[in-house]
């Protein structure tokens, strides 16, 4: 079973940064596209940002110029750069490639406030 485990959230300051990480597990033929989402408080998941199976990346709403989406193969890892963060920003981010087929990782809580 695929399983997703992200991490690198906490509290940052608005125009600060931090880097997600993504560390998938349980496919036996490897994940080659990745989709990182967010909730914020009462609102549903959103895709923010989506990296396909040839390296091309999309990225929604707020988050096109601010954040990057990246993977290092070698590690089974993705990873999710955002930059001039800013309190609209706060939500908890998830990863998934299939989320119609694979269950959610716990996510990792990003919180932005001075």
């Amino acid at each position: 079973q695929v399983q997703f485990v992200e991490s690198g959230g906490g509290l940052v300051q608005p125009g600060g940064s931090l880097r997600l990480s993504c560390v998938t597990s349980g496919s036996a033929f490897g994940i080659s596209a990745m989709g990182w989402y967010r909730q914020r408080p009462g609102k549903q998941r959103d895709l923010i940002a989506y990296m396909n199976n040839r390296g091309n990346t999309t990225y929604g709403g707020s988050a096109k110029g601010r954040f990057t989406i990246s993977r290092d193969t070698g590690k089974n890892t993705w990873y999710l750069q955002m930059n001039d963060l800013n309190p609209d920003d706060t939500a908890a981010y998830y990863c998934n490639d299939r989320p119609s087929v694979h269950q959610w990782g716990q996510g990792t809580q990003v919180t932005v406030s001075s």
